[in-house]
């Protein structure tokens, strides 16, 4: 600030005059002294530093802080993964016999983010591909559409297996065709389908719903619907690689960078013999032309191990149609048969078993005590009679044992032994019951392919609930005969006689042995007991003793003179209203060694002994005779 100094007196001609003198700080004086354009020089000069400084923060977030993201993005916009399929695994029967193929296919494919934004463009390249494809303009114009606002790079399917010069036209006209490709993957050759196609089952292309549930696929990827395809998913999908190139702006290929090399699936080797398999198919399907029916079904399993050996349904259908996209009217054709060529009768049909369950009732009241080995009951003119109801036997027995009454089927026996007559009390449904469900009926299995049937041992509770009925001697009666309100699946009668074959031991049954991976190793399915030594040696050996003479002696004498001794039993049930009955047959042999536990249902085809009876036969002696 100004400052007045002291007043000096100055004489001026004569006259004193006061002078007065202003002073300043050096920092003051110095702004006077400094030119303006000094002053814009500075303020210029911080300005550039300070925006030099901002640049150079930014400078270093993009590329030190945010340097990986970027990096990315960019090497996204210029690196295209081109997805290379993984081979699914085959599948091999027992003896090393390929039971399903890859065949070579291609697939048209739309890559989202390349199709153009123009609507007249999106209009052009429709009208192309319905020339090349032979497909409906609209269709084609609805799925371009429908993904032109994604910026996927994940192929969605345009059309599949497509013909190979309906290939070489796409890549000829991949220029004005900007999002549209193809891509090389591969379909199921099923060898033999129709007799394999209920067990295999089936791959098609992957829907929508089933790509929320599954993670990892593409849309234009092919999973297991049915059978073994569907069950060991995991096992048979392999996982994709990619051929990496470097692309342009327009997604032109400049230059390959590198490949990532898919891996292949695992293979699945079967407990099927292919052979029996395909030998009980053509012997059932030579029965049911003699007995003008046609719905049958066969299973057979290795006693010792459990494994299944042989899953036969009839009628059957061609599984090659489902991988080779099955049209409407094929589908319509199956769906509507009235046969069900569709249902897997030998897991999920649900059928009276006949006499075929009376052995596990000889068990029963064997372990219970209302009989001995030696025990006789008179069969009492072929007719029991309860009041005013009576309960007939299929023809007159004489006085029977255990042993006796299994291998003549006698209906009068196994009626007291179940629901009590005269001094033998009988088991009475409750105890019937425990002893079914230790055999495994009602009750699934736990085999290793979907859709299978529990079927229905009913108590007197259940009777009560479900009818409002009390539960009646007779309902006993029925119910230790196979009949009544009882049901079984083929594949339970299967594993029950095995367990009676083995000696005692109930296995989880399987179809597939081993799984052998794209490494090397492989992984045995090993047995597993749902439960043994539930039965005592002595009184499996009554009943099993009692099957084999069922051979020598009683309702099967047709398989005495086979190249191996067998045990068996037949059956015949009763269906309907109109006195139809199903034919059923089980066995196992060598009776000493038992190797393979069977059995053979013919739907609506009379008695066991003249329908299921002559399939086995011949089966059994193709099985130990040779194999001719």
């Amino acid at each position: 600030m100004f400052k007045r100094r002291q007043k000096m007196p100055t004489r001026f001609s004569g006259m004193e005059i006061e002078d007065y003198v202003l002073t300043a700080t050096e920092k003051e004086a110095s702004r006077m002294e400094k030119p303006l354009e000094k002053k814009w020089f500075d303020f210029l000069w911080w300005f550039i530093v300070t925006l030099v400084a901002v640049l150079g923060l930014r400078v270093f977030f993009l590329t030190v802080v945010r340097g990986p993201y970027y990096r990315d993005v960019s090497k996204g916009n210029s690196i295209r993964s081109i997805i290379i399929k993984a081979p699914r695994g085959r599948i091999f029967d027992r003896m090393g016999v390929s039971l399903v193929n890859n065949v070579p296919s291609i697939d048209a494919v739309i890559i989202p983010v390349d199709i153009p934004r123009d609507e007249e463009k999106i209009k052009e390249i429709a009208e192309n591909i319905s020339t090349i494809l032979n497909m409906n303009m609209d269709e084609i114009l609805t799925e371009l559409k429908d993904n032109v606002t994604s910026k996927s790079l994940n192929p969605v399917l345009l059309k599949e297996n497509i013909e190979h010069d309906q290939a070489l036209a796409l890549l000829e006209k991949g220029n004005i065709l900007p999002g549209i490709g193809i891509e090389k993957t591969a379909i199921r050759d099923y060898v033999d389908g129709p007799i394999f196609a209920h067990i295999l089952g089936y791959e098609g292309k992957i829907k929508q719903s089933e790509l929320d549930q599954n993670q990892g696929y593409l849309l234009t990827d092919y999973i297991g619907k049915q059978g073994i395809e569907k069950s060991y998913e995991n096992s048979l999908r392999g996982v994709h690689g990619a051929d990496q190139v470097e692309v342009d702006s327009m997604g032109n290929t400049k230059r390959e960078i590198g490949i990532i090399n898919p891996k292949s699936g695992s293979d699945l080797v079967m407990s099927i013999d292919a052979g029996l398999q395909k030998k009980l198919y053509d012997s059932m399907g030579g029965i049911l032309e003699k007995t003008k029916t046609s719905t049958a079904a066969a299973v057979a399993i290795d006693p010792r191990t459990g494994q299944v050996l042989a899953m036969v349904n009839m009628p059957s259908f061609d599984n090659n149609l489902f991988a080779n996209k099955i049209s409407n009217d094929q589908y319509a054709s199956l769906i509507n048969d009235p046969d069900k060529p569709l249902f897997n009768r030998a897991i999920s049909g649900e059928y009276p078993p006949g006499s075929t369950i009376k052995p596990a009732i000889s068990v029963a009241a064997l372990s219970e005590g209302v009989i001995t080995p030696s025990t006789i009951i008179d069969s009492l003119g072929g007719m029991l009679r309860i009041g005013s109801y009576t309960f007939g036997d299929w023809k007159v027995h004489g006085p029977s044992d255990v042993r006796t009454a299994i291998a003549e089927s006698n209906d009068i026996f196994f009626y007291t032994i179940g629901g009590g007559y005269g001094n033998i009390s009988g088991l009475g449904m409750n105890r019937m019951k425990k002893w079914y469900n230790l055999f495994g009926f009602g009750q699934i299995s736990g085999i290793d392919i979907g859709g299978e049937a529990s079927g229905l041992i009913p108590d007197e509770q259940w009777k009560l609930n479900k009818i409002k009925e009390r539960w009646s001697t007779g309902n006993s009666y029925h119910s230790a005969i196979g009949q009544g309100y009882i049901t079984a699946t083929p594949l339970q009668l299967a594993n029950y006689v095995a367990s009676i074959a083995n000696d005692g031991i109930l296995y989880e049954p399987h179809l597939v042995s081993q799984i052998k991976k794209n490494d090397g190793t492989v992984e045995n399915i090993n047995p597993k007991v749902i439960r043994s030594d539930f039965v005592s040696p002595d009184i499996l050996k009554v009943v099993q003793e009692g099957m084999r003479k069922t051979i020598t002696d009683g309702t099967a004498q047709t398989l005495k003179n086979m190249p191996v001794e067998i045990a068996g039993k037949t059956g015949t049930a009763q269906f309907g209203t109109n006195g139809q009955t199903h034919g059923w047959f089980v066995s196992y042999a060598p009776y000493d060694n038992p190797q393979i536990a069977m059995v053979v249902l013919v739907e609506g085809g009379g008695e066991g002994h003249s329908s299921a009876l002559p399939v086995t036969q011949e089966v059994l002696n193709w099985y130990f005779g040779g194999r001719q």
